[in-house]
This record gives C-alpha cells, structure tokens and sequence, in this order.
C-alpha cells in the first residue's frame, strides 16, 4: 500500500470509530409532533366523541442490547395529582419496529396492561374543557425479553418495571383540548 491509499486508508477507519452512536428515535405517521391530535385517536365517551383508534408509532436506533421494546402514551396534565396513563404496551419483541394503527395485542407482539380508564388497551385523550393538555408518546428500549408481571398487576407496578428494564428511551409530545 502506498503512503497515499494509507492516508484514505487511514481517514476511512477513523470516520467510522468516530461517528456518533445511532440514537433512539420514536415517530408517528399518524400524529405530528407538538400539533393537535386528529379526532380519529380521541376517546369515544365521556363527553369525547372520537374513534379510539390508537396511531401507528415507529421507531429506530435501538441499542444494540435491546432485548423488547414497551411503549407508553401519558397526559401529564390531568387533574388527578398523578397525570393519566392512556397506553402502556411492554414485551414487544426486539425485532419490531413499530406498532400499526389500530393495533391490539396478541399476547405475542405485545401485552397491554390496564390503563387508567380502568381496560388494558389504548384509550384516547379525552381532558376535561378548557386548556389542551400534552401526550407524550415514550419508546423504551429494554434489556429483558420478557417482564413479569402478577395477574391483576397495577399500571404503577407495570411501570415501575418497565422504568428499571430501561436502556434508553425516547419521546414526543402532541396536544389536545376541547
């Protein structure tokens, strides 16, 4: 090799040893970040009159550790002292890139874990008048293929795990008020 092909030679390796990791990103095509939530994704009932349709939500740059992914979707500014817990999918295979529109879990691809309407599946946002409120959509890249949780384990406990399986997360935030 001569001095000149070390040169590039040289350059080639430090461009690749030098560039930033992959970071974790998380997106929607069906809710624009800090933009107002499409009717479509709103809860049906208590005085909301959407479709309760969960969004698709995708995402990439996992950590290479990654062994399943959980997602969550939480309204910081509900009345409640707490906020309010909409969605929260864990043990979703590391393999998966995103979660459909409408999606619902088979057990397989993920499990949901009752959310604070009380079901364990995706509920909309529905605030009270006034104000609209933040959504923030989280991806949790998670070092455990499974967690387990007890029958009938609280959201809080399903959280708490999800927290301490945590590699990296990343999140959006959109709004809606009526």
């Amino acid at each position: 090799m001569n001095k000149k092909h070390r040169i590039y030679f040289i350059f080639f390796i430090a461009g690749f040893s030098m560039s930033p990791a992959m970071a974790l990103t998380v997106g929607s095509k069906d809710i624009v970040p800090n933009k107002t939530i499409a009717d479509e994704f709103i809860y049906s009932g208590m005085g909301c009159n959407g479709k309760n349709i969960s969004p698709e939500i995708h995402w990439s740059g996992a950590p290479r550790e990654t062994k399943s992914f959980a997602v969550t979707m939480y309204d910081p500014a509900a009345p409640t002292g707490s906020g309010f817990w909409h969605w929260i999918v864990y043990n979703i295979p590391a393999s998966t890139q995103s979660l459909e529109k409408g999606w619902k879990s088979s057990g397989v691809n993920g499990v949901e874990v009752t959310s604070d309407f009380g079901i364990p599946q995706y509920g909309g946002p529905c605030p009270p008048p006034g104000k609209p409120h933040p959504y923030i959509f989280t991806i949790h890249a998670l070092n455990t293929e499974k967690i387990e949780l007890p029958a009938g384990a609280t959201n809080a406990f399903a959280r708490f795990m999800i927290e301490g399986a945590t590699i990296k997360a990343a999140n959006f935030k959109a709004f809606y008020g009526r």
